[in-house]
């Protein structure tokens, strides 16, 4: 295997026992070999010179939903004239889903996945959620894991039109959970008023679990509610938008293993409040970021637009929002070996067009992502 010498770094940012270092150097095969001081003379197959970037770990983007048709530009438009946000536009996109070609909906995947790519992001987890039939989840699944193994079973997204909430739940659990469980890795459910109760919710998790899928869950986006506590109860990987919290849900975070993915281009696109980072991170919860990648109410791919809100309306600092949407994104996957720079983890770094990560939050918009390294393979 070609191993690669990258050198004259002016700001390497492992997230790992190696720490951040100035005026360093690492050499990666498909993973991370070794890291020093530029001034150590090290042999490798290629030599990349860095010229003074920061280079960083590759953001783990653990909240995504990519496989769909179509756009709601218009109903953007409309909560931008002062129609509120009620998640129902759902319905919308699994019309234009079901009737996508296979071919299609591969196609806008592609394109989703390049942008992230393009952005920093080489981890990024993808969910079912808008076909809400038997035939339409699972082929959304088999084309999900074409592009990642981070893949979400969220059949329970919302009831679909003209099918009772009784018999959905019923399908979700049985035909439909066993149709996708095979391409599969994660199952999910979006608790929230106008989707599933917490009743409901934990009927769905806890029948994916049986099939051997790993729970997460969409919680408190819209309202407080019981989901983060059902998440906490089911060790649930991570509990996603965590917008509305009480003083209970923050100690049950902060007690447990259960991540709170935060979503603030969800925010954003629905001038929503933003979650308080801050209250958490106080708290001792782990914190992560994701995009939230979705045609309604965050069609945004770039995890650095997403550091740059969070530093400006959660009250994280640039260190927690980069280490958040990192470090903070692989233990919302689980995963040990993204979403930090160790020996030993897989080679996916960016090479920034700026001497620091700062700079990420310091220049909002400014595509400062020059270069990104993917097990060990340049992709950009």
């Amino acid at each position: 295997m070609r191993s690669l010498l990258i050198t004259n770094i002016g700001e390497l940012t492992t997230h790992s026992d190696e720490g951040t270092r100035t005026d360093a150097a690492m050499i990666v095969t498909d993973r991370v070999e070794w890291i020093g001081p530029a001034t150590s003379p090290h042999a490798a197959d290629e030599i990349f010179d860095a010229q003074g970037a920061a280079v960083l770990p590759g953001f783990v983007d653990s909240h995504a939903h990519l496989v769909f048709a179509g756009d709601r530009a218009a109903e953007f438009a409309a909560r931008m004239a002062g129609e509120p946000y009620t998640g129902g536009g759902i319905r919308t996109t699994m019309a234009a889903t079901r009737a996508a070609s296979d071919a299609d909906l591969r196609s806008n995947v592609a394109r989703l996945v390049d942008e992230m790519r393009r952005q920093g992001t080489t981890t990024v987890e993808i969910k079912s959620g808008y076909g809400l039939n038997v035939p339409d989840e699972a082929r959304s699944l088999r084309l999900a894991s074409e592009f990642t193994t981070e893949t979400t079973f969220l059949g329970a997204h919302v009831v679909p039109p003209d099918v009772p909430r009784d018999s959905y739940v019923e399908l979700v659990t049985g035909p439909m959970l066993r149709a996708c469980a095979p391409h599969a890795k994660w199952v999910d459910v979006f608790c929230e008023r106008g989707a599933f109760d917490v009743d409901e919710a934990r009927t769905v998790l806890a029948a994916g679990m049986a099939e051997g899928l790993l729970p997460r869950i969409h919680a408190n986006q819209l309202t407080e509610g019981d989901g983060v506590r059902l998440a906490v109860e089911l060790g649930a990987a991570s509990a996603d938008h965590c917008t509305h919290l009480s003083a209970g849900d923050v100690a049950a975070l902060a007690d447990s293993q259960t991540v709170a993915t935060l979503l603030p281009g969800a925010e954003f696109s629905t001038r929503s409040p933003y979650p308080d980072a801050r209250r958490l991170l106080d708290a001792g919860a782990t914190v992560a970021l994701a995009t939230d990648c979705n045609p309604g109410s965050s069609y945004t791919s770039s995890m650095p637009f997403c550091i740059a809100l969070a530093v400006r309306d959660m009250r994280m600092t640039p260190a927690e929002a980069i280490w958040a949407a990192t470090a903070g994104g692989a233990r919302a996957l689980r995963r040990s070996d993204v979403g930090h720079l160790g020996i030993g983890a897989y080679a996916d770094l960016m090479v920034l067009d700026a001497p620091s990560s700062v700079h990420l939050a310091y220049r909002p918009g400014v595509p400062l992502v020059k270069e990104v390294l993917h097990k060990g393979v340049w992709v950009r």
